[in-house]
């Protein structure tokens, strides 16, 4: 999966906002204000930020060790860092489904509210 399928596939999911909050060279994508993942653009191989559950993030750097690590520049506990170019697009869109649903039940019944209001 390339950077600009992931940004479509991120895109498709509701509620989702991009921005370039920290430069011009992080792409960072929000559900209802709150970020779930960053793909820094520069960054060779292409790598993308994805929030996770703790032990799950120690499995799947056990699982695919050196495709998967510890989350750059991010809290090491809830982020993992992976590798575009050798993971299937099926593993790299459900670990972002996983972080976006971790960023939504974390959020406000409000903003639960107002996400499932829209179509």
């Amino acid at each position: 999966m390339n950077v600009e399928e992931l940004r479509v596939f991120c895109l498709s999911k509701k509620g989702v906002t991009e921005e370039f909050p920290f430069d011009e060279h992080t792409l960072v994508f929000k559900v209802m204000g709150k970020v779930f993942a960053l793909i820094p653009l520069q960054r060779i191989p292409p790598q993308c930020n994805l929030k996770c559950e703790p032990e799950k993030a120690i499995g799947l750097r056990e699982e695919y060790d050196g495709l998967i690590t510890p989350g750059y520049h991010m809290n090491k506990k809830h982020w993992n860092t992976l590798f575009l170019d050798n993971l299937s697009p099926d593993i790299i869109r459900e670990l972002v489904n996983h972080s976006y649903d971790l960023v939504v039940s974390g959020l406000t019944k409000k903003l639960k509210d107002e996400l499932k209001a829209l179509q």
